[in-house]
């Protein structure tokens, strides 16, 4: 069983999921504040906390399978992530859809009101992101 994290990057929050292996569970999210280090090393934490072998960015493909500017961007800040987290293997994953999958989620649960939505769709999406990833690998 491989422990992992992933991260959904937003540009208000970066929504984070970690699996033993077989579930995947949302975490508390880790707020955009600009300063990209210590946002990483918040990452970084969650990552050592839960033994982590992988952690996995999503990457928002186009709906066309292009890549675009949020792409590339996404792209780039997996390969920062790589430069803080030696020793773990960081891989990018595509996301497409996870927001608007964990959207309705969070609405058929009962999750009512846009603000209580939006304080959990990133770490929702990054949930749903982390249960593709899994099964994508068996």
């Amino acid at each position: 069983m491989t422990r992992a994290v992933a991260v959904d990057l937003g540009s208000a929050r970066i929504g984070v999921a970690v699996t033993d292996g077989t579930l995947a569970f949302p975490r508390p999210f880790v707020a955009r504040t600009g300063d990209r280090g210590a946002e990483h090393r918040a990452i970084a934490a969650v990552v050592d906390e839960v033994g982590a072998e992988v952690l996995v960015v999503g990457l928002p493909i186009s709906l066309d399978g292009s890549h675009g500017p949020a792409a590339r961007h996404a792209a780039a800040e997996a390969r920062d992530l790589s430069h803080e987290l030696p020793g773990i293997r960081v891989e990018t994953f595509d996301e497409r859809l996870t927001t608007v999958s964990a959207e309705a989620g969070l609405r058929a649960a009962g999750r009512r009101g846009a603000q209580a939505r939006r304080r959990s769709v990133d770490s929702a999406a990054a949930t749903v992101l982390l249960e593709a990833w899994l099964a994508a690998a068996r």
